[in-house]
């Protein structure tokens, strides 16, 4: 596998100030240079700061913890075959509402799928009604449902609550991926959807990819130690992950150094620099090939897209 030239890491959010990027650089002998986790800024813009960061010729990879497909049952109804096709015409067209978030259960459709706007008197039920999907299991592709290691991530198109994707998803949708598709000089790729990870990393290719960070913490090692919203347990995460960057032939910037030995602060943005960097040694685990980048099964791949460094099938959501 050609390892890229530089390695990017979002920890996203509607909110632009809970955006936070972790970079890492390859050296000359091998080795990726990581800085302090920094603000991701806007989103329209954030491919092209990323390419301007690298010479013409570059392979970038760029991770994004955001879902980057649809789950297949909602695919068959809406009769869609294939998702990046489709990411183009979001917004437009027939699709013109497809962004526009239902305020009302009689809103939904196929074509304006994401629910609700606000609290109250909201269920899932009525997203399911509204979609005609059977049941809350349709709702997720087959790398968000639960498995041994983790619970089930929270399904694209709900948009209530403090784990909610669908309006990140939107903001990442609609403000980067589809316009940067758009533009041939940017050579987008999105993995899996337009194949294997050594295939689509090639000079001069820009890769994004869906990470999530629970999912990096199972295969790295730090899963099932405490709540990493508390600095105390990010704190505790130190050692382990100042291990992992020396295993992954990381070098730590002075400032990120101390930012791991001191739990990425107290702040409410804490958290989120410690799931960019945490998401940035998961990504770096599958170029080290340390752990396989995964891949969805077949009958769904055109469609759902994978997570990175998710290996194997998940189960059935909880």
């Amino acid at each position: 596998m050609i390892l890229p030239i530089l390695v990017a890491h979002a920890d996203w959010s509607v909110d632009r100030r809970k955006r936070w990027l972790a970079l890492a650089e390859l050296q000359p002998r091998g080795d990726y240079a990581a800085a302090l986790p920094q603000p991701a800024g806007a989103a329209d813009t954030l491919l092209y700061r990323l390419r301007a960061l690298a010479a013409p010729g570059s392979i970038i990879l760029a991770g994004f913890d955001f879902p980057i497909g649809l789950p297949a049952a909602y695919a068959r109804r809406a009769g869609i075959e294939a998702f990046l096709p489709c990411l183009e015409q979001f917004g437009h067209g027939e699709w013109a509402d497809f962004y526009r978030v239902a305020e009302k259960p009689e809103q939904i459709s196929l074509h304006r799928p994401f629910y609700p706007h606000r609290p109250g008197g909201t269920s899932i039920h009525h997203l399911l009604e509204g979609l005609g999907l059977a049941s809350r299991h349709e709702l997720y592709r087959v790398c968000e449902r639960a498995h041994l290691d983790r619970g089930a991530a929270a399904p694209l198109f709900w948009t209530l609550g403090a784990q909610q994707v669908g309006k990140a998803a939107i903001t990442g949708w609609r403000d980067m991926l589809a316009p940067a598709l758009r533009d041939p000089e940017l050579r987008l790729a999105i993995w899996p959807f337009a194949g294997e990870l050594d295939e689509v990393l090639t000079p001069g290719a820009l890769v994004v990819a869906e990470t999530y960070p629970a999912e990096a913490a199972h295969f790295l090692g730090l899963a099932g130690r405490g709540s990493k919203r508390e600095q105390a347990v990010r704190r505790q995460h130190a050692e382990r992950l100042l291990s992992l960057a020396w295993e992954l032939r990381v070098v730590l910037d002075p400032d990120l150094d101390e930012a791991i030995r001191d739990g990425f602060g107290a702040d409410g943005m804490a958290e989120d620099r410690y799931d960019s960097f945490v998401g940035l040694l998961g990504m770096l685990a599958v170029l080290r090939e340390r752990q396989p980048a995964g891949a969805p099964p077949q009958a769904v791949a055109p469609v759902e897209g994978w997570i990175l460094g998710m290996a194997g099938k998940a189960s059935p959501a909880r």
